[in-house]
Order: structure tokens, then C-alpha cells, then sequence
């Protein structure tokens, strides 16, 4: 298989089980913010890191090599008050791959609508039974089980299920808070309306793919490449459940995830079967067109 110009690191896995907690960085950008008191910004940054990474999300005790590696990147648009801010949310995260030092990116999604209000050194708290006030609070929680969902659903069919739940959990309780990007009525790439598409039944075969791309393509690719490959290009083709509706926003998360490493994969090392891969560019190039100059067309057929 050709190396994927992607994050390598060396892990550990034992007995393959999956992780279900978080290993994060967390990276708050002020640059855009003028004046001399942001000291607030750095005070930020190690409060959210310390609440992702030592609060209990699903109540399992996991070793540091288990957690789910990923990345919460905001930038800071405007200062809106003393405590009041106007940013956006960057959302990475990434599982190994079973019997290499690959990584493989599992979410990858900015979101721009997040307004928030911060004291400097406010504790950090989150409580899954009640709305919490604090749009900060429910934003970062909502991604975290965005995350873990995401994560979940790589290693057991439709396994982020619990945790979708959640997130749904808090979008709802959030949406009549004041705060936007959580209404699902103003549209599907609200909060709302994404974890809305999710729990959905139409994404239980965007699901589905997922697991069969992850466990039985990807986490076989060291053993058998060709039958790993043939196993990914299988399931990707059943993404044409989704052409008469292609812009159904979850395809465009998982396409934007993985389009670098579904071109890398398609590019080189055993070749697949023409008629698949001339099949597979089609549609990729149908349902998501914006990808065609940069991805799709590198995929030899």
C-alpha cells in the first residue's frame, strides 16, 4: 500500500480494544484580537485541555495509549466584551490503524458559528442532566461526543450510538438558550441539524460504511492489501444510496475526513479492478463535485 501523506505515530494496541476517552490539544488563536489583556486566551487554552482530558466522559478507565488522539483548534474573530467572544471551532480527531503506525483521520470539521462568554480561571464543569448555561461548556462537550461517536462507529457497527445520543442530549437543550448554531430549523449545518442527521435512520448506511472501511478495509491493509482495498472501494460504492440526495451534510463530513486518504489509497500500490475504480471515480465526482480537481481526479481507473 502507498504511504499516506498523513500523521504517522507509533501506538501500542492491546488486545485492539478502542478507546473511548481523550488524549487532546487544545490550541486557542488570538491573533485577530487587539490590545494587551489576553491573558485570559492562555488561561483558556489550559482550562479547556485539563477539562477534556481529565473529565470522565464515559466512565472507563483507559490507559494513555488507548485514548482517542485529536485536536480542538479555536480561533478567536472578534471580542465582543470584557467576557464575551465571537470564534471558530476546529474539530480533528484519528484512530490507529491495527498492525501499523498509521493513523487514520475519523472527523475533521470547523464549525463557525460559536459565541461564548469566559471569566478567566471560571471552573469548567459539565453536567449531561441539565443545560449548563455556559455555551462554552455545551459546544466543547457536544464535540466531544461528537468524537467518541465518530471514534466508536470505526470499530463496531453503528457503536458511537450512546454517544450520539448525548450529543443530540445537549443540542437539544441548548437550542432555545439564545445562542446559535444550535437550531436544526436553521438548517442542516447547524449543530442541531447535524447530530439530527446522525441519529436519523438515512445515515445508518453512511454508518455502516464507515465500520466496513475502518475494521474489515483499513485494519486489514497490513495482511492483504488488495482484498483491503477491494473491501474499501465495495463499501464506498454504496455511498450511491445517498446521489439522488448529495447534499446530505454527514456524506460531506465523512468525505472531507477521509477524501486525502481515499485518494492516496486509489493512486497507487495494488491496482483494484478497472470496472470498480472507473465506477467509484464516477460517483465520487457526482456526489461530491467540489472534491473532483484536488481528489477524485487523481484516482487512477
Amino acid at each position: 500500500m502507498k504511504r499516506l501523506s498523513l500523521v504517522f505515530l507509533v501506538l501500542i494496541l492491546p488486545a485492539f480494544s478502542y478507546s473511548q476517552e481523550l488524549l487532546a490539544e487544545v490550541i486557542v488563536n488570538y491573533d485577530k484580537v487587539k490590545g494587551s489583556n489576553n491573558q485570559v486566551f492562555t488561561t483558556l487554552q489550559k482550562s479547556l485541555k485539563d477539562f477534556i482530558n481529565t473529565t470522565s466522559w464515559t466512565g472507563k478507565q483507559l490507559s494513555l495509549q488507548e485514548r482517542i488522539k485529536c485536536t480542538f483548534g479555536i480561533t478567536i474573530d472578534e471580542r465582543l466584551s470584557s467576557d464575551q467572544f465571537k470564534a471558530t471551532i476546529f474539530i480533528q480527531s484519528a484512530r490507529p490503524v491495527y498492525n501499523s503506525t498509521y493513523t487514520t483521520p475519523v472527523l475533521n470539521y470547523q464549525d463557525t458559528d460559536f459565541t461564548f462568554a469566559y471569566l478567566e480561571s471560571e471552573n469548567l464543569t459539565f453536567n449531561d442532566r441539565r443545560f449548563s448555561g455556559k455555551n462554552l461548556i455545551d459546544v466543547i462537550t457536544f464535540y466531544v461526543y461528537m468524537i467518541l461517536g465518530y471514534d466508536a462507529d470505526t470499530f463496531s457497527q453503528r457503536g458511537g450510538t450512546e454517544y450520539f445520543t448525548t450529543a443530540k442530549k445537549i443540542a437539544d437543550n441548548s437550542m432555545n438558550q439564545g445562542y446559535d448554531g444550535w437550531n436544526s430549523f436553521d438548517g442542516p449545518r447547524t449543530r442541531g441539524g447535524i447530530i439530527t442527521d446522525i441519529t436519523d435512520e438515512k445515515s445508518n448506511a453512511l454508518r455502516g460504511i464507515s465500520y466496513q472501511y475502518h475494521r474489515l478495509g483499513l485494519d486489514n491493509m497490513a495482511s492483504n492489501e488488495l482484498q483491503s482495498k477491494t473491501t474499501i472501494a465495495a463499501n464506498l460504492l454504496k455511498l450511491k444510496t445517498y446521489s439522488a440526495n448529495y447534499q446530505f451534510y454527514p456524506l460531506d463530513i465523512f468525505l472531507t475526513a477521509k477524501r486525502e486518504e481515499i485518494k492516496n489509497i486509489f493512486s497507487g500500490g495494488a491496482a483494484v479492478t478497472a470496472a470498480n475504480m472507473t465506477e467509484l471515480k464516477t460517483l465520487l465526482q457526482n456526489i461530491n463535485p467540489i472534491n473532483n480537481n484536488e481528489y477524485w481526479d487523481k484516482i487512477k481507473n
